[in-house]
């Protein structure tokens, strides 16, 4: 089984008929006529998201988190059990839902601003050890960075790797909801050495490498500076997403390999990266490398395989609206 571990939110989405002010070039949140767009609340959360698209590809999946006994919260855990996901590990408390509301660009890329106080996730608090049967542990987002249940996150990270269980951590960087960058950069090098497989966007490994300003150009080479520092600390392999680039893995033996994006019309990309989290996840369990030591033997065929598995996942996920991943049945061609 393989347990996921973070916020369940809802996202509310400017309608396709009303595009976002982002869209329209406008700083405004009214339409033309004066009338404000209309939103449609989708279940979201990027640890959430990652652990519907493992259900979806058939993955046995648990969901570990805290959710609100709202509506919206009825609506997640409703959400999870479709698609086939064990919700035993999840935290039930009367505290609102978390809310996310999306800013859509003309490319399809989302930017979000959180209402998070005083919400039911971030009240974690950490569970005793989890079921033996738990093979592999995922973090990240919102759930790192907010307190208390960062803190309890965190805690579970350390405890479950040490006793271990494989661990793959996507940091998802919210920098809005990130007070102190510099004591989140220091954190995140903490969590280095228990992990096995580290997965982040090319935006997001240049925000935490401090270089984004100071790059210039696409900054890959301060990516793959930083990405080759991190690995030494612990992780086995990284996994950098760039796109309609493509994505990259390098690995602690010093390896590179880069498999391009599949072509799409993108209608937004919200989920993209949580199911690129889950495609990884549940490809490395079919190549039985759910292991620190099997990881690092993967070879770059292996690696071409799995890379191509998670773009295809992807790739779907961006032609529909909203953090919609694939079932099983769609990537069978």
């Amino acid at each position: 089984m393989i347990v996921v571990a973070g916020e369940a939110l809802i996202d509310l989405v400017p309608s396709p008929q009303e595009p976002s002010p982002s869209s329209r070039g406008e700083r405004d949140a009214a339409t033309p006529d004066g009338r404000l767009p209309a939103l449609q609340p989708q279940r979201g959360g990027g640890p959430y998201n990652t652990a519907v698209a493992l259900g979806r590809l058939g993955s046995p999946t648990a969901f570990c988190s805290r959710v609100s006994t709202d509506a919206f919260g009825a609506a997640l855990l409703h959400g999870l059990h479709s698609s086939g996901v064990d919700t035993s590990l999840v935290q039930r408390g009367s505290e609102p839902t978390t809310l996310a509301v999306a800013d859509i660009s003309p490319d399809g890329s989302a930017g979000y601003g959180f209402y998070a106080d005083g919400t039911a996730d971030r009240l974690f608090t950490l569970p005793p050890a989890l079921p033996a049967a738990v093979r592999a542990l995922s973090l990240g987002t919102c759930s790192l960075v907010l307190e208390p249940g960062a803190s309890a996150y965190e805690a579970l990270l350390h405890r479950e790797a040490r006793r271990g269980v494989f661990t793959a951590l996507d940091p998802n960087i919210r920098a809005g909801l990130i007070a102190d960058p510099d004591a989140y950069r220091a954190r995140f090098r903490t969590w280095l050495p228990d992990l096995a497989l580290l997965k982040m966007s090319e935006e997001d490994a240049l925000w935490l490498a401090g270089a984004g300003a100071a790059a210039g150009g696409s900054g890959w080479d301060a990516v793959t500076a930083a990405a080759k520092e991190w690995l030494g600390a612990g992780p086995a392999a990284i996994v950098l997403t760039r796109g309609g680039a493509g994505m990259t893995v390098l690995t602690r033996g010093g390896g590179e390999l880069t498999v391009p994006g599949e072509r799409v019309e993108v209608v937004d990309t919200i989920g993209a990266g949580d199911t690129v989290n889950a495609a990884l996840l549940h490809r490395l369990d079919a190549h039985d490398a759910l292991s620190y030591t099997a990881v690092t033997a993967l070879g770059d065929d292996d690696w071409r395989d799995i890379l191509r598995f998670a773009a295809r996942a992807a790739a779907v996920t961006c032609s529909r609206a909203g953090a919609e991943p694939p079932f099983a049945r769609e990537l069978a061609a």
